[in-house]
């Protein structure tokens, strides 16, 4: 299939991201294949087969050998790519925390799917989010365009402050379904993503090394390095959706403000829920109720500021979480309340477990949370804990 420039084509999510890596001309792409990723890994090898994907393809026997090829090409200097899901992502913990502590800008997709056990193979975000504090950025998305747009984006952010970057999508709901996908043309990516040219790598004509022993005091000051880098991240993402809208006409913003203004009421989430969160939304605005959605795009680093200031003035916030994490609830939830807390006039945050394990949550049931939240009448105290709700 040959793209015309932004011409809107049928693609998967998954295959979305397949055109995002070929358009982004990564050199080395080391995938292991597992449901439901494996059609990224397939349409790859088929741009390959064809001659229009120049890359190095690799497939390991395993997903933590995935990621043990992916750090050494970044640190040689060449882009990196590579997708996986679930228990592959979990499978590569160790070697994420090395990746990010290597600063090796290496962009990964993550189909979220459960994690076991027990066996399933549905929609939660749990196993990306259990990877929160392994030192990769974290973007969530909505839709195939926007799984598009968001790769192509992360080697943009990845590579101007040396980080690695996860873009995840909800299984199935995204992964396989079919929709309009508008593909920029080649030119225009390679206008917005110039070659990855790092002023330090490892080259055998001028020889360095990475990963020896060192002091207390030097991965003090390298955590620190990270930290820092981290803080760039919301304003520097921000800054490349902008110029890719004005590029394509498409903007995703770090949150999404959808019907906020005026609303004493807002759904917060991640990924495939708020396209549903949105009819939700309508729904509630058809009632003469004020109800808006804040969709969070980039995860981590949280946009805390970004959070603050499109919550201003709002009194009460619902958190869908399609994750859970055991002992705290839901994860968007507590990170929510920790971004408000102190602030003045914050708004009351009621956290709700909904679609975790993949389970269908139609707009009337969003509509049904919102107002069972609203009539609840707990105290703050009370809404520590997310609720289990289906």
């Amino acid at each position: 299939m040959n793209a015309a420039a932004d011409a809107p084509v049928l693609l998967t999510g998954n295959h979305a991201v397949a055109w995002a890596a070929r358009l982004a001309r990564p050199q080395v792409v080391p995938v292991y294949p597992i449901t439901p990723q494996t059609p990224v890994l397939e349409k790859l090898t088929d741009f390959q087969a064809e001659g229009v994907f120049d890359a190095e393809i690799i497939t390991p026997e395993s997903e933590h050998s995935v990621m043990s090829a992916c750090i050494p090409a970044s640190l040689a200097g060449v882009r990196v790519f590579t997708a996986t899901a679930s228990q592959g992502l979990l499978l590569m913990h160790e070697l994420l925390h090395y990746a990010a502590g290597a600063r090796a800008p290496i962009v990964m997709a993550n189909v979220n799917r459960t994690v076991a056990s027990p066996w399933a193979f549905w929609p939660d975000q749990t196993d990306s989010l259990a990877q929160r504090d392994t030192g990769w950025i974290q973007f969530y998305v909505e839709s195939a365009q926007d799984a598009l747009d968001t790769v192509i984006q992360a080697f943009r952010v990845a590579e101007q402050v040396l980080l690695p970057v996860l873009v995840n999508l909800d299984a199935f709901y995204v992964s396989h379904a079919l929709e309009p996908v508008h593909v920029p043309a080649q030119a225009l990516v390679d206008d917005y993503l110039p070659p990855f040219a790092p002023a330090q790598r490892l080259d055998t004509a001028a020889p360095s090394g990475w990963g020896n022993v060192i002091s207390q005091d030097m991965f003090y000051r390298h955590r620190q390095e990270i930290e820092t880098a981290m803080a760039r991240v919301p304003a520097l993402a921000a800054e490349a959706d902008r110029d890719w809208a004005a590029r394509t006409g498409r903007s995703h913003g770090v949150i999404e403000r959808y019907r906020c203004d005026g609303a004493r009421t807002v759904i917060l989430s991640m990924g495939s829920l708020c396209g549903t969160a949105r009819e939700a939304v309508d729904l509630l605005r058809e009632q003469g109720q004020a109800v808006g959605l804040v969709k969070l795009r980039l995860f981590r680093p949280l946009p805390a500021a970004a959070l603050r200031a499109a919550l201003a003035g709002v009194a009460q916030v619902v958190v869908l979480d399609r994750n859970h994490s055991p002992g705290m609830g839901g994860v968007l939830h507590q990170e929510l309340r920790a971004a408000l807390y102190g602030q003045p006039e914050a708004p009351r945050i009621h956290g709700l477990l909904s679609g975790v394990g993949g389970l269908n949550v139609p707009p009337e049931r969003i509509v049904a949370f919102v107002q069972q939240a609203l009539a609840s009448g707990a105290d703050a105290a009370d809404l520590a804990t997310s609720q289990w709700v289906r």
